[in-house]
């Protein structure tokens, strides 16, 4: 007897039934995709956050962690306005064990004609740079001129375009990749450009307490260590030697961020092996009560010369068509929950943010049907042993 058609005839005469064992299942695929999109989103922006920061130390003026977290400056962008003395460069770079360092100058920009959110600009000198330009020079092979800037993602302003920020017109000659972080609504500059910026900006009386001449100002120094230093024997070398200034270390920042991203990952996995869980002991208990609801109809199908392995087959085959309808529809329903939020996930979260490449993407999204069919088959499994078991005779005889 042949009973190709019989799986899809079976879930179809049993709506109600049916709709039951796909919600569950996709109840099931929204949790594990949906997990595993977020978590791995977060691994991803903070694998790109390393590499676009670069840097073993951060030296910042020592009055700059009232006025922002540290690690604020790693994941949001948002640096604010402190300043310190240009000479903080060079007594950084005296410093046994300091291969490079790169000063950064920081202005936070009012409303600007571009967007609706305040940008942060940042100065760099390209011939020190070692954590910007390296990005800079993935999307823009020349050099930033005076009065260019290099832009990141999320800012709207596109190539060729002008961007007033206090009342001086700069054009945007670069658009960067996405990072995941507040870093994609900064915009970056030579320090040039950067004084002007800073002198017009005064002119604007947007005052940020400068007692001096704005080309003897750096908000930062980005420092990378010789290869055999030790960082931290480095790091406490540089808050003994640089006064008036703090030196961090950049991976004791990461360490923190890190931290909470292993308790996030913790948490999802252990929420998703509890739906596992309870999805495959609800879909055992549903496929227990299917064998006392459809003892004769197994046997009859029997007595018409199905085989016992069609009949295990046929039980499979359904629960393997609910896990398959149910898991692309979880898939689907998980990707339209994440997708378009993910700049409240990041700001909710407060860690860096980063959408998975789409083959990554759809690699999480096979690995989650293939479980949900797995559960499935391992809740129907015992059933169909059951079923394909029963005495054909015996059981139309109890009914009669």
């Amino acid at each position: 007897m042949k009973a190709r058609g019989l799986p899809v005839k079976n879930l179809i005469g049993r709506p109600g039934r049916t709709a039951a064992l796909v919600l569950l299942t996709a109840f099931l695929a929204l949790s594990v995709f949906g997990g595993s999109l977020v978590v791995r989103s977060l691994r991803s922006g903070l694998e790109s956050l390393e590499a676009r920061l670069g840097a073993d130390i951060i030296v910042m003026p020592a009055s700059a962690e009232s006025k922002v977290s540290f690690q604020n400056l790693l994941l949001q962008g948002t640096a604010g306005a402190f300043y310190m003395d240009a000479g903080t460069l060079e007594r950084v770079s005296e410093v046994e064990g300091v291969e490079i360092a790169a000063p950064q100058t920081f202005l936070a920009s009012l409303k600007a004609d571009c967007c609706a959110i305040k940008v942060q600009i940042i100065g760099i000198d390209p011939a020190l740079d070692f954590t910007v330009k390296p990005w800079i020079d993935e999307s823009y092979s020349g050099t930033l001129g005076d009065m260019d800037l290099a832009v990141g993602c999320n800012v709207t302003a596109g190539v060729g375009e002008t961007l007033r920020v206090y009342d001086r017109n700069c054009h945007v000659v670069a658009r960067l990749a996405e990072t995941g972080t507040g870093l994609d609504t900064a915009v970056y500059c030579n320090m040039d450009t950067m004084r002007a910026l800073l002198a017009a900006a005064e002119e604007k009386g947007v005052s940020h307490k400068i007692t001096s001449d704005t080309s003897d100002l750096i908000s930062a120094v980005y420092v990378k260590v010789k290869d055999g230093y030790d960082v931290g024997l480095v790091n406490n070398k540089l808050n003994g030697h640089v006064r008036k200034a703090t030196a961090v270390r950049a991976r004791s920042m990461f360490t923190d961020v890190s931290d909470s991203l292993t308790g996030i990952s913790r948490t999802v996995s252990l929420l998703a092996g509890a739906v596992c869980a309870l999805a495959f002991v609800i879909l055992l208990i549903a496929f227990a009560m299917m064998v006392g609801e459809r003892r004769r109809e197994f046997a009859v199908l029997r007595l018409l010369g199905a085989s016992r392995r069609g009949l295990s087959g046929l039980m499979l085959a359904e629960s393997a068509l609910c896990s398959l309808v149910g898991g692309l529809l979880g898939v689907g329903v998980a990707a339209l929950g994440v997708f378009p939020f993910t700049a409240l996930i990041e700001s909710r979260l407060g860690l860096p943010y980063l959408t998975p490449s789409a083959g990554a993407v759809l690699a999480m999204a096979a690995v989650t049907l293939l479980v949900t069919l797995v559960v499935g088959a391992a809740a129907s499994a015992w059933a169909a042993w059951r079923l394909s078991r029963t005495d054909p005779g015996t059981t139309l005889r109890e009914g009669a």
